[in-house]
């Protein structure tokens, strides 16, 4: 048996290269915690969780960064991502952190990457997160894979990080092969929130921060919290009830938005509803919406396309109702009912209705 390398097959270039000697010292996972107002994104927990999975892979550490103005508050975040599985925390405090503006954010950031080379680092794909990830990227002359659903090493241990692609009808798989950090934001919900282990404890790295008020162009003159807002929490509902296309009209997601209700959940749909208008895009479920992973989802009239599928295939129940008794969605659904979704849902309303208020009244 020949022991000479494998060669490329007939019409296909072998274009992996080597990793340049100068980005071999870049080791280690990081995850950047979005922390404001006191408190720790959600998103920020789910990656400690995944970034978890990549180091073990890696054989390295997985490091938790987090910016602030507040350095005791910032110890104190420090330890649930301790729990949340990191084994250091970087933390960089200053008054012109308290609240968030990319430029300074970035300039941190970036000393930060550039002291201690990591060669991963992720963030979320939330307003926050997807304007500081590409302007650190930029900082850094660095690849960025945005709003990825899937995070895995191959086998050169090169960070695979998969997004949806052409209008979310494909999904890519991007590598960034010459340049470190790899770096990738990740959408809410698309991974499981990590077991917390209140033994496990790490250790904290302070970075002296260097920031002139003077020198950064944005001032932060008020905050406002949003509280009357009706905005939609479909990623963090226990449940969701979801139209699509077979509802038949925009009047009949009215049904939708009562069931859900009764429910005490949330309700959203499919993209093609929301390019109609019949929901505003905030509640558009799928691969370029939201990802949900509820205890309950009801899908009333969705076909269930690959691009809705991913966004909710994670839920612990999913009940389709469709009158296509060959739609895909009874492919992954957990239960499914054959039948008109704007005859069924007034029915299924007013029983769970009926059923709530008898629990109510004996319990």
């Amino acid at each position: 048996m020949s022991d000479a390398p494998k060669q490329a097959p007939a019409g296909r270039a072998n274009t992996k290269k080597a990793l340049p000697e100068h980005l071999k010292d870049y080791r280690h996972v990081w995850v950047f915690v979005e922390y404001e107002h006191g408190l720790i994104h959600a998103v920020s927990l789910e990656l400690l969780g995944e970034g978890r999975k990549l180091a073990d892979q890696l054989g390295v550490e997985l490091a938790a960064v987090l910016l602030g103005g507040d350095r005791a508050a910032l110890g104190e975040a420090a330890k649930e991502c301790f729990a949340c599985g990191a084994d250091v925390a970087y933390i960089g405090a200053s008054p012109l952190l308290s609240s968030y503006r990319n430029e300074p954010y970035t300039k941190v950031m970036t000393e930060l990457v550039n002291a201690h080379k990591p060669e991963i680092l992720l963030l979320g794909a939330t307003t926050l997160g997807r304007d500081l990830a590409g302007a650190v990227a930029t900082t850094l002359l660095t690849g960025l894979t945005a709003d990825c659903t899937a995070l895995a090493i191959d086998e050169e241990r090169s960070l695979a990080a998969t997004r949806p692609t052409f209008g979310g009808s494909l999904l890519c798989t991007i590598l960034t092969l010459n340049f470190r950090p790899q770096m990738a934001t990740v959408r809410p919900r698309v991974f499981s929130t990590p077991a917390r282990r209140l033994s496990h404890n790490g250790r904290v790295v302070e970075h002296p921060v260097h920031l002139v008020e003077e020198s950064i162009l944005t001032k932060v003159l008020e905050f406002i919290p949003d509280r009357g807002s009706d905005k939609a929490n479909l990623a963090y509902a226990d449940i969701v009830v979801g139209g699509g296309l077979g509802l038949k009209s925009a009047e009949n997601y009215r049904l939708v938005v009562e069931l859900a209700q009764v429910l005490g959940g949330e309700h959203g749909g499919t993209r093609p509803i929301a390019q109609k208008g019949w929901i505003p895009h905030d509640r558009q479920i799928g691969q370029t919406g939201k990802t949900i992973r509820p205890k309950l989802y009801i899908a009333a009239g969705i076909s269930g396309a690959i691009q809705h599928r991913v966004g909710v295939e994670d839920a612990d129940l999913i009940l389709a109702i469709n009158t296509d008794p060959n739609a895909p969605i009874f492919d992954f659904a957990h239960v499914g009912v054959v039948a008109d979704a704007v005859q069924l849902l007034p029915d299924l309303t007013a029983a769970f209705r009926k059923h709530l208020r008898l629990g109510r009244l004996t319990g």
